[in-house]
Parts: C-alpha cells; structure tokens; sequence
C-alpha cells in the first residue's frame, strides 16, 4: 500500500484509470471499486484488480451484500485478490479459535473459548468455565473444536459443535488427557495420555472407539500434530535431555518404525504445527531467556527464528501457510499476533479482552 497523500488520482472504476500516471509511483497492481447502496437494503459493492504495467484487469466482480455482511464481503474480496495475485488461495475469510482468561473484582478466574474472524472481529463466545479450557483444535471440516477442560476437577478432553454447541466427552482416562489434534480425514484424534503412568502419544479412533499406543518411552511424549497426509506424527519430547521435536510414520496399528529426531537447532524447541503443504513445521525455540517461533524447513534442515517477543508461544499455520498466528505479551497481558511464513511482515490483533493464549487457525470454510 502507498501513503494517502502520494494517491495520484482516486479513480473507482478501471476506465478511469491513467496507467501511465500510476506506472510513474512504480505501483505494480491497482484495485479500484465501489460500494453503492440498493433500493431494497443491502449494498452492491464493485472491484477491479489491475495490472497497471500492462494496462489490463486481472480480475473484478460485482457482490450484493448486507449491512451486516460487509466485513465478511471484504474478506472475500481480499481472498480473490491474493489468489490472483500470488496463485496461492486466501485465508482472510477464515477463523481462529483461542482461550481468553479474565478476572472480577474478587480475582475470581472466568475461562472462555472463543471463536473471531481471522482478525480478531466478530468474537463469538462458544464456552464459559470457572474452570482451565486449554489446547483448542479444529476439526478438518471447520465445525467442531476439540479441547482441554478441567471443569470436574482434572484434565479430560472434549469436543463441541461450533453451530449445534452439542459437545461430547471422548477422553476421560485416568491421568493426564491433554493436547488433542485431529487426523485429516477427521476420523481420529491423536492425543496425550499419562494412563500408564507416563506422558505417551495416543490415537483414539472416533469411529470405532479404539484407542492405539503410539509411543513407549520413559521420556515426555507429548504435544501430537499430524503430518498432512496423515500417515505421520510429529510430537514434543525430552527423551534427548531437553524439549525437541520428532517424528513417527503411522498407521491404523500405531507406530510404524522409530520415531526420528527432527530439530537440533538450541535447547528447546516444542509445540509444533505444520504447514499444510507438509513442507515446514512452526515451533516454540527458545532463544537465551526468550521464546520465540521458529521455522524448520524439512527438506533443506534450514531453521528461521520468526518472531523477536519474549515469550511467543503457541503458533498454528493459516490453512494457506502464509501466515502463522501466536500467542504473547503486551504490557504483561497475553495477547495474539501473526508473523509471515517469511518473518518479513507481521500483525498484533488487539480486540481480544484478559489474557489471551492458545490460538488455533481454522481450515479452510466447508458447507454446513
């Protein structure tokens, strides 16, 4: 974007665009349109994207939209644009989910799971507890959100339709149930249980009920985020002294082979979430004191930090991986952020009210 006082002209359709004008500011792509108001309620709302250097529109089109649809409309106009642009679909008409804590007068903790536009906008609370809520995931389809509660006392994983609320307990073993996340084909969850005494990784089939052991290991196995294709696992664990993320090849019978050591990069890397093309997986690094978020490509081995917070934590990738959405601080108070998958650009979201933590970028959109 260039500066408001460098606009040149402020045209509104492609015909009264002078190329050669906008071609002297080195501006490469121009979008022009408009928002008019119809009789019956509602707004017709026009754009054009051109390509200023050839004197040519990439792409344009014409969308009725209601009052309250406008921001929803200029999501999807942005997502035609960048894919026009970049050939790469747009995640701005998506979602994330998060947790939110708050405290009354009395300091008396009030948890919330909350599901906003990939901005921030339009929070819509799904749950209330007194109780923790943590780990949110979405299911491959956009309609459900698995998750951590401790509303009877201890950790116990649950799921909850985000248009029914209908919400089902599926893991409620003894010790620790925590950090569910969905297969891609949205028949499983992998997902942390300590029922044997120790920290392991589990599938539980949503289907058929069976529960699989996919790890055996007197080291923390924890933190599962599935491969893609769903025929891997990557997890966190301290079986080589320290916090480092690993590998395991999969299938309906657990673990096909050893899990394989991914990250040497420091001392600390966890919490992965991988890339929807399965090309590079986002982490928490720690750095001296600080934790940042790291990128780990698998193909080359070559490891960025992305982030320069002091405590970033929690990254999920935008379902295009363009972006990865986080967790971390602003004036000792959690809040979101999003950095590119470059680390060139990035975003505070600054909406959110308390302590904000565990974001979770949705899928793409499916029908109801």
């Amino acid at each position: 974007p260039i500066p408001d006082k460098d606009l040149i002209s402020r045209p509104h359709e492609g015909r009264e665009v002078n190329y050669a004008d906008w071609r002297t500011l080195q501006v490469a792509n121009l979008i022009v349109g408009r928002v008019m108001p119809e009789k019956g309620g509602g707004f017709q709302v026009q754009f054009q994207l051109l390509d200023v250097y050839k004197g040519t529109q990439l792409t344009g089109y014409s969308i009725q939209s209601k009052a309250d649809d406008l921001r929803r409309t200029a999501h999807q106009i942005s997502d035609i644009i960048y894919e026009a642009l970049t050939g790469v679909r747009g995640a701005f008409d998506t979602h994330i989910a998060y947790v939110t804590e708050t405290r009354n007068k009395k300091r008396v903790a009030l948890y919330q799971l909350a599901v906003a536009d990939s901005d921030g906008y339009n929070e819509q609370i799904i749950l209330q507890s007194p109780s923790p809520i943590m780990s949110p995931a979405w299911s491959p389809d956009g309609h459900t959100i698995a998750y951590v509660s401790f509303s009877r006392g201890r950790s116990e994983i649950y799921t909850q339709n985000i248009f029914t609320r209908q919400v089902d307990r599926i893991a409620a073993y003894a010790g620790l149930n925590s950090a569910p996340a969905w297969s891609p084909d949205g028949k499983k969850i992998a997902m942390t249980l300590s029922q044997d005494g120790n920290p392991e990784i589990y599938i539980y089939d949503l289907i058929g009920k069976a529960l699989v052991r996919v790890t055996n290991n007197f080291a923390i196995d924890t933190e599962p985020c599935w491969m893609p294709d769903g025929k891997g696992i990557i997890f966190t664990s301290d079986r080589s002294g320290g916090p480092q993320l690993y590998r395991v090849v999969v299938s309906d019978r657990g673990a096909e082979g050893y899990p394989q050591r991914l990250t040497f990069e420091g001392n600390y890397n966890a919490r992965a979430s991988v890339a929807p093309d399965g090309k590079s997986v986002a982490m928490v690094h720690r750095v001296d004191d600080s934790f940042r978020i790291g990128l780990l490509e698998l193909g080359s081995g070559n490891y960025t930090v992305l982030t320069d917070g002091r405590l970033d934590e929690s990254p999920s990738f935008a379902p295009n991986g363009s972006m990865v959405i986080y967790a971390t601080e602003k004036a000792n108070r959690g809040v979101l952020a999003a950095v590119s998958a470059t680390g060139h650009a990035q975003q505070r979201l600054t909406l959110q009210s308390g302590d904000v933590r565990e974001p979770a970028w949705s899928p793409f959109k499916t029908n109801n």
